[in-house]
């Protein structure tokens, strides 16, 4: 259902943008073309109109992210990798309370932003206070050249405000196998 709200409310802004746009072109066309000014005119209207409309979508943009997402019942979560050399990610899955939110396979780019420190988010999302559980399942291939797949389970508290969830991957020489952390940002 929030997909849906989301993918209708994108179409609406996009249509009354360009609406908007284009009755105001068709408006400072007729008044230039009333009042002999030139295209330079047109051009300077053009890009104000421009400038209105992106800072209405911007506007649109933040309050849309107010409904769907708010910050008092916000949970976010992100990866990192911490051992730079030891691992190749292959895909992670992310469960909250044993339902999937969200899935992700790893192209070489992203790996080597991993391995750059980069960190990802994963999901953001909504969960009301108290207590949950966030089970992430990995895949890699360790610098040995094994196949790894792990499963982690977090238990975490929701409390009011916004939460973030970081997750660390590390495996560290010589046996490369995988460790996960959490660290609860507040």
């Amino acid at each position: 259902m929030v997909g849906t709200m989301y993918s209708i409310s994108r179409l609406i802004r996009q249509s009354v943008a360009f609406l908007g746009l284009f009755l105001l072109l068709l408006s400072g066309t007729v008044q230039a073309a009333s009042e002999g000014q030139g295209p330079v005119f047109l051009d300077r209207e053009i890009a104000e109109i421009k400038a209105e409309v992106a800072a209405l979508s911007q506007t649109l943009f933040e309050l849309e992210e107010s409904v769907l997402h708010p910050s008092d019942t916000q949970v976010a979560v992100f990866l990192a990798q911490k051992e730079k050399e030891g691992l190749a990610l292959d895909s992670v899955e992310i469960y909250l309370n044993d339902s999937p939110v969200s899935s992700h396979l790893y192209s070489d780019r992203e790996r080597e932003s991993l391995r750059k420190g980069g960190i990802q988010r994963l999901y953001i999302g909504n969960l009301p206070h108290g207590s949950h559980q966030l089970k992430a399942v990995l895949t890699a291939r360790s610098a040995n050249e094994r196949f790894i797949r792990r499963e982690v389970i977090h238990e975490f508290r929701k409390r009011p405000g916004e939460s973030r969830i970081q997750m660390t991957l590390d495996a560290a020489a010589p046996d490369y196998e995988p460790v996960v952390s959490f660290r609860e940002w507040q």
